[in-house]
């Protein structure tokens, strides 16, 4: 039986198991039809300040002309790098406008993995919150970027309340370390600026690269996945099919903790929001639980969508289970392995069963995901979303039978147009339009399917990648360090967790400076949390380090 009529027969009859990617053009298109047609509805809120759909469209274009009045063109690079906020979804719907390609960046990033992705992807232009302008500040002069915009976590919250956030975050809880940076532009000021202004047209084809999301994909280093007008089309339309048989049009509100720069809630939380007429409530710190509970008071959610290590979090928080859950309908889970104690405690706590999803970057990111309500089934990854061919295959690349573990594989119209700049990667991963996981699953007879193990060496911290390479790169330029390994190990919080191994160069190195060294070069989530020194590491006849040996 193929997914689609698996899918058909799960579902209600007469909804398509296939969607259309040529339903839009382009993004661009998407966007004028949804922010148009809802234009009176609340789109976004945050920290209590609405956002409509047409002050989206507004300020959007308005953020777009600006752009491109500052000389930039299509195809031109720019990084948005910012935690959840209002400035979020306008800047990166007015950047696509422009025709730019979106260069998502973890804010947290240190100044080297800021220059890495900047020099990789030859980013030309950012917006960056200004907490983080300090790390910009270190490498700019190696980059590319010659347009600098800058925001506050206050900028789009109204006079009288932006300016006490602003003012706590900078002189009370100190949150922005001086920095310098020449000729910088505020956010408001730029929407100023594009107001009177138009953009100029340009070409947009379904398969124009508009997006580039950074992921280590199935091996080594960062690598920019080159994400298409239609990879991001067919996945928002493969998750809006799939979420229409739970939520209605025009009255959802959803509620995203997941920073949107990450692609899971970019499509989810974002695209596939906007496409349902949805208010999104979005949390600017996720780490937060307070403020992600308080949300849950204010509104009645009937979207969440989050990873197991966020809904631990929530359920041992004491004010949690106090909560009102009568209104939330749907639960997604994804980025990492739902733990089955945490998904019966939540469904316990809230009435809402988790509906567990798979994907990965480089497939925009949605692959196979769980039906919703009381059916869906815990420790699956569920079922292949609509016009997704997913099949499980040995080293040969041969189809193996139901019940028997092998890579999972997948082919739609979601899947990435390649890595940039990176040929030989790229036809590593994506084989005769095949993207190969990495990940060991199996079929069951009814089509649903279950992640066993990883193939590769990747670390899966708080669903967040950690690739062995990059930590074991960056630890051995230490004039103290002469080797280094690094594995996952399990972790109770986090999933997974990162622990390195260590053949000291010099006698006198210390596990503490280890661990500065690695802070200073590395972002929370693929910092170390132990380390252990060894005299030597196991390796292959030909010297390549055995990690499975240490593991």
């Amino acid at each position: 039986m193929s997914e689609s009529r698996i899918w058909q027969k799960i579902y209600p009859p007469g909804v398509p198991a296939e969607i259309d990617p040529e339903t839009y053009q382009n993004l661009v298109d998407f966007f004028e039809e949804c922010l148009s047609k809802n234009s009176d509805k609340i789109a976004f809120e945050c920290m209590g300040k609405s956002l409509s759909y047409g002050q989206l469209n507004a300020y959007s274009t308005q953020f777009g002309a600006y752009l491109h009045s500052r000389g930039l063109v299509p195809g031109d690079k720019i990084a948005l790098m910012m935690p959840n906020c209002l400035q979020y979804p306008i800047a990166i719907i007015g950047a696509l406008k422009a025709g730019l390609i979106v260069v998502n960046t973890n804010p947290l990033y240190t100044p080297r993995e800021m220059l890495y992705q900047f020099q990789d992807s030859e980013v030309k232009a950012i917006l960056i919150l200004e907490n983080f302008a300090h790390n910009l500040e270190q490498i700019i002069k190696n980059t590319r970027i010659s347009i600098v915009m800058t925001t506050s976590i206050g900028e789009m919250l109204g006079a009288i309340k932006g300016t006490i956030v602003n003012f706590v975050v900078r002189k009370v809880k100190k949150m922005v370390p001086a920095y310098h940076l020449d000729n910088t532009v505020c956010f408001l000021d730029a929407l100023k600026a594009g107001k009177n202004i138009s953009i100029k047209p340009f070409e947009n084809k379904p398969d124009d690269v508009i997006i580039h999301q950074y992921t280590g994909g199935t091996t080594g280093i960062s690598k920019g996945a080159m994400l298409t007008n239609r990879n991001l089309i067919s996945n928002m339309l493969q998750m809006k099919q799939w979420m229409s048989c739970e939520l209605k049009f025009g009255e959802e509100i959803a509620l995203s903790p997941l920073p949107m720069y990450h692609i899971f809630a970019f499509t989810v939380n974002c695209l596939a929001m906007i496409a349902l007429g949805a208010k999104t409530v979005l949390v600017t710190n996720a780490k937060d639980i307070p403020s992600v509970i308080k949300e849950f008071k204010k509104n009645e959610i009937s979207l969440f969508s989050g990873l197991n290590t966020l809904f631990n979090a929530m359920l041992n928080h004491p004010d949690f289970a106090g909560q009102d859950f009568s209104g939330l309908k749907v639960t997604v889970s994804g980025g990492m392995a739902l733990q089955k104690a945490v998904a019966e405690r939540w469904e316990s706590v809230t009435g809402c069963r988790i509906s567990e999803g798979y994907g990965m970057t480089e497939s925009s990111p949605v692959i196979t995901v769980n039906i919703f309500g009381k059916n869906a089934r815990l420790g699956y990854i569920g079922l292949p979303v609509p016009s997704t061919d997913v099949k499980i295959v040995d080293d040969d690349g041969n189809e193996v039978p139901n019940g028997i573990a092998g890579e999972l594989i997948a082919k739609g119209p979601q899947i990435m147009k390649g890595y940039y700049r990176k040929p030989e990667e790229t036809a590593n991963t994506v084989k005769d339009g095949w993207l190969y996981t990495g990940d060991i699953a199996i079929q069951e007879p009814d089509g649903y399917f279950r992640i066993v193990d990883r193939k590769k060496d990747m670390i899966l911290v708080s669903g967040f990648n950690v690739y062995p390479n990059e930590i074991e790169d960056v630890l051995v330029t230490h004039p103290k360090i002469l080797e280094a390994a690094a594995i996952g190990v399990q972790d109770e919080k986090s999933g997974e967790a990162v622990k390195v191994f260590i053949v000291k160069r010099d006698p006198s190195l210390t596990e503490e400076e280890v661990m500065t060294f690695a802070k200073e070069n590395f972002t929370g989530y693929k910092l170390p949390r132990s380390v252990e020194f060894r005299n030597e590491l196991p390796k292959t006849n030909v010297g390549k380090i055995l990690r499975r040996e240490l593991r």
